[in-house]
């Protein structure tokens, strides 16, 4: 049957709207991508006025170095040491010392030339001498030398007052790390008044802490201020970590180096006793009227505590898994200066009085202050 031209036109309108259902969404044409904007950056040369700071820092350094160097020698040491299997066994230490004086001393560390069977010194023109050992001082880690003789050119350090110097300060540091004759390294003062533990027992006091590089070799060397003046003699390195190095004040060298040159030791004073740093945890745990002080444990036999009538301990207690020595006095100062602890008490005994002084002790004895005199006396 015949479609009318009616039906026929409903069918074709079908048909398109169908298809363009199906067609796809348009596309949008593609954008261009955006062009990288390029900025040249020309290098502007300093002014003059502006590399002026740079140029002096420069200079102050340089001229330092040629100043204070000739001063600054290499240390060699033949050591014979006992081997368990062979005997004895020689072997070299090196290290690093400086011209103090206008006689020729040359200071360097203890530890350098300790047990040496000889020793010579290298200045910086290569001159190569025997040198002999005046004193030695084992507890400042410090030792004074002779050389056989002293190039003319070679003028001592000037030395400075550790007792002036700030955190911040530059440090530099001059010596022989690793062999590497008259290697400068240069820093900042990182802590001021460290105590550094040699081994037990044993403490130098006021140490500069420094972030100067300093390395094997380097020990016995000079520490300098910025205008190349003596501050400190470089000892100790932090093994662990890296930037920390250490060195023995100034002030410690002046008080002991006349010693060293008239006797060859230096006194140490001291009071013939041993104790513990009272804590608040120990006070506690003894029933301790005080949280502060030192608990005088033992006594040395015919020392000066004893023969001044301290007492030391008369019984034990234990502490967790700990014995402790109890009964004595508790040290609360030391010539009216109050004393928090053992390092406390060393530190000053060993920095405020000497050997023959007069020492006031102020002593908590059954809860009764007593004040008891004597003479300090030389360490043994």
């Amino acid at each position: 049957m015949p479609i009318s031209t009616k039906a026929y036109l409903l069918l074709l309108l079908l048909f398109l709207a169908m298809g363009c259902s199906q067609l796809p969404e348009a596309t949008p044409p593609p954008q261009p991508s955006p062009t990288p904007i390029v900025i040249v950056v020309t290098p502007t040369p300093l002014s003059d006025a502006a590399m002026a700071p740079i140029d002096i820092e420069e200079q102050l350094i340089t001229n330092l170095y040629a100043r204070v160097s000739p001063a600054v020698v290499h240390i060699t040491a033949q050591i014979v040491t006992m081997d368990f299997f062979f005997g004895p066994t020689p072997r070299e230490g090196t290290g690093s010392g400086f011209v103090v004086d206008t006689t020729g001393h040359i200071v360097t560390n203890n530890h350098v030339i300790e047990g040496a069977t000889s020793i010579e010194v290298t200045f910086s023109d290569e001159t190569t001498v025997p040198a002999e050992v005046i004193g030695t001082d084992p507890f400042n880690d410090l030792a004074l030398l002779m050389p056989a003789s002293l190039p003319p050119t070679v003028a001592p350090l000037e030395m400075a007052s550790s007792a002036e110097l700030q955190v911040g300060q530059r440090a530099i540091a001059i010596g022989n790390p690793f062999g590497l004759e008259q290697t400068l390294t240069t820093g900042v003062i990182s802590a001021l008044g460290r105590p550094l533990q040699l081994d037990e027992g044993r403490f130098v006091f006021n140490v500069i802490q420094t972030d100067a590089a300093i390395n094997p070799g380097n020990s016995g060397g000079p520490l300098l201020d910025s205008r190349g003046r003596l501050i400190g003699v470089n000892t100790a390195i932090r093994r662990e970590a890296e930037g920390i190095g250490f060195a023995v004040p100034v002030d410690t060298l002046k008080r002991v180096m006349a010693a060293l040159i008239e006797k060859g030791t230096y006194p140490h004073p001291w009071l013939g006793l041993l104790g513990y740093s009272v804590t608040p945890s120990l006070a506690k745990a003894l029933d301790l009227p005080v949280e502060e002080g030192v608990l005088i444990a033992q006594l040395y036999r015919d020392g000066p505590a004893a023969d001044a009538g301290v007492l030391g301990a008369n019984r034990q207690a234990i502490i967790g898994n700990q014995r402790v020595l109890i009964g004595g006095d508790i040290i609360l100062a030391v010539n009216d200066q109050p004393i928090d602890g053992w390092l406390s008490y060393l530190e000053f005994i060993e920095l405020q009085t000497n050997v023959g002084d007069v020492v006031s002790l102020t002593l908590l004895r059954e809860g009764q202050e007593i004040t008891i005199e004597l003479p300090a006396g030389a360490q043994p």
